[in-house]
């Protein structure tokens, strides 16, 4: 009977201690694959030319750490592969970073505006039905846009390295008894006639939920829109959409 009381004692003092440090140091890393469709146009001025693009799989890779120490926020890093290219026929003569395209010649384009995202958030709520976290977001785009002639070497390509400052909000609602949630996600920020957004939604599910790892599955549909005017020499209107699936550990 004692060997007994003693061994529930000592499950009771580490079951306490391993949800305490789960309560005191969460960290999450995921990575999701999102096949994403793109459309739009760029250009070194503002008069912007429309491109094709073919549909192309990008990827995610993320890193949270959340602690219960006041004023002190949360941090979030991410980082996001944009790229995306095509072939296109122009309607107009177009002139991008110092080269010169004829209308109704095929030209080869390209945009690769991959980013890190650099989040500093706070839980307004963090119960198991619902959570919310509100925060800013500073998306680092460094990546470059180009177009060249397919029949020649004539080429034009536009850097861009620059931070960005948004606001950022994560939502998700637990579904009792069933291990699904729902949840969304997003960045934004307009200003100066540049507009920028980063937005997802979707449904989760804990396939694997103990004392030492959480693993959770997700899929959704995400929108990345980037309108850019003159940041860096550079004029865009490209929208990225599409669905994803991920993989979630939170330890």
């Amino acid at each position: 009977m004692k060997k007994t009381a003693l061994i529930l004692s000592l499950s009771s003092i580490l079951l306490s201690s391993a949800v305490s440090a789960d309560t005191l140091l969460g960290l999450y890393i995921g990575a999701d694959g999102w096949n994403a469709a793109t459309k739009g146009s760029f250009a070194d001025t503002g008069a912007m030319q429309q491109f094709k693009f073919d549909d192309k799989t990008q990827t995610s890779f993320y890193v949270a750490l959340e602690h219960p120490i006041p004023l002190l926020p949360n941090i979030r890093l991410q980082h996001n592969k944009l790229e995306a290219s095509g072939v296109t026929t122009l309607d107009a003569n177009f002139s991008f970073a110092d080269s010169g395209f004829l209308a109704g010649s095929q030209v080869n384009n390209q945009v690769d505006l991959t980013n890190t995202d650099y989040v500093l958030y706070y839980e307004i709520l963090d119960n198991d039905l619902v959570s919310l976290d509100f925060g800013v977001n500073g998306k680092y785009i460094k990546g470059s846009v180009g177009v060249s002639q397919t029949a020649g070497n004539l080429a034009g390509v536009q850097n861009v390295s620059q931070i960005i400052p948004m606001l950022y909000t994560s939502a998700n609602v637990g579904l009792p008894l069933t291990g699904l949630d729902l949840f969304a996600q997003g960045s934004f920020v307009s200003y100066s006639g540049s507009r920028l957004y980063d937005v997802q939604a979707g449904i989760g599910y804990a396939l694997l939920d103990n004392l030492a790892v959480n693993m959770r599955l997700k899929a959704g549909y995400r929108a990345v829109n980037l309108r850019l005017d003159d940041i860096d020499d550079l004029y865009a209107d490209l929208d990225f959409t599409g669905v994803f699936v991920g993989v979630e550990f939170h330890f």
